[in-house]
């Protein structure tokens, strides 16, 4: 049994049943539809791996996820395309870490060029820099569709989906375990909580202790409107700060052609919270009160206060736009749907930099799965199913 029904519970279940021929799976997904929430929300790039620390399993899970992926896509006609992007240092104090971002690329086996202006001018006209990094193996998909295919493999193999069923108990018996939801108890044999920005609370349900508290960041986006000047070929992403969890504002062409401007990353007021005044009061006391937002709050208060100002002042989410692409203006932008990011933040306010997945007999808590979760889907999902079966670390098995 999978609980989630976001890109990756369903990736898992399906990878599930091709693992072990005629498993019945069934996913839970407390809302209505499937892939409400991260994975509608996302920005739909295929990522390579050029951020990621060599050997983590973000880095391991994206490059082998995102050929698995692309296989996908084009066995079902999903949607997609290959476009490359660039990621620009706009001066010559960026110049350093641009260079450092390359040899974390080629470290990762992910192929890609320093380029000069001129064919940064060539790829992307109205982007400006001192000098970029050219990633061709960048893309663009439909990750709805991804979703919706997912979901007809499961159930086509005999699988079951349960929208509109919310787990609120989960306890590990011998040779099962039973499932409380709002609409009656249900058991399983293995259960993985893939259950995102809720991800620790199904966990502790369980009666485990994750090492980290999930804080929601909203993420809120600008789209060029219809009319404003062809600013973004594909994507223009800026050179990340590496102590902060966050890409930074930037460009992304969409499947459908459209352009989005962002995200910016405010700590939201709910799980929830996409709209910047929608406010949970539980959510936000729980984030408020836990001794590691606070310390990552201090730590970088001066981040966040520039973040908050982008937040509320669109001149400001402007001009941090126009380090990239200079031509932009304050007429060419509306605005577009947010989306939360669930970070995994530890007790000492250290931010968790990689999947996090605990495990006990019979049940695997995906406790953190932020960005490149959908492009690493199915391989999280092999690997999830995998270790289904296999004994938790120091316990021994079923």
């Amino acid at each position: 049994m999978v609980i989630g029904g976001g890109i990756v519970g369903l990736a898992t279940g399906w990878q599930a049943q091709r693992r072990r021929l005629g498993l019945g799976v069934t996913v839970l997904e407390k809302e209505p539809a499937l892939g409400q929430h991260q994975t509608g929300r996302n920005s739909g790039v295929i990522h390579t791996g050029v951020y990621y620390r060599p050997g983590s399993l973000k880095a391991k899970n994206c490059t082998e996820g995102r050929t698995a992926l692309i296989e996908f896509c084009r066995e079902h006609r999903i949607a997609h395309e290959i476009c490359g992007k660039v990621i620009v240092a706009v001066d010559d104090r960026e110049r350093p870490r641009l260079h450092d971002l390359h040899e974390r690329a080629q470290a990762n086996g992910v192929p890609c060029d320093r380029i000069g202006p001129e064919r940064l001018a060539e790829i992307e006209p109205s982007a400006s820099g001192v000098e970029a990094l050219w990633v061709p193996g960048a893309g663009i998909v439909d990750y709805a569709a991804v979703v919706r295919t997912l979901a007809e493999a499961i159930t086509s193999a005999g699988g079951e989906i349960r929208t509109s069923t919310k787990v609120i108990g989960l306890q590990e018996e011998a040779g099962r375990v039973v499932v409380r939801t709002d609409r009656g108890e249900l058991t399983a044999d293995r259960v993985v909580n893939c259950a995102g920005v809720h991800s620790d609370r199904v966990a502790k349900l369980a009666g485990a202790r994750p090492p980290a508290r999930i804080v929601p960041f909203r993420g809120e986006y600008f789209a060029l409107v219809e009319g404003a000047p062809r600013l973004c070929r594909n994507l223009i992403y800026p050179v990340p700060d590496p102590a902060f969890p966050f890409l930074g504002v930037h460009f992304t062409r969409r499947i459908d052609g459209t352009v989005d401007a962002g995200p910016n990353a405010v700590l939201a007021f709910g799980r929830e919270g996409y709209a910047k005044l929608q406010i949970d009061l539980r959510d936000l006391a729980s984030t408020l009160t836990y001794p590691g937002f606070l310390r990552l709050a201090l730590r970088y208060w001066r981040t966040g206060a520039g973040e908050m100002w982008r937040s509320v002042h669109k001149g400001a989410f402007v001009r941090a736009l126009r380090r990239l692409v200079p031509a932009l203006q304050p007429e060419h932008l509306a605005p577009a749907p947010s989306g939360i990011r669930a970070q995994a933040i530890r007790p000492d306010g250290g931010l968790v930099d990689d999947f996090l997945i605990e495990q006990s007999p019979r049940i695997l808590h995906v406790c953190n799965a932020p960005s490149p979760a959908a492009t690493a889907s199915l391989k999280i999902g092999e690997t999830l199913a995998q270790r289904l079966w296999e004994p938790a670390p120091g316990r021994a098995g079923p």
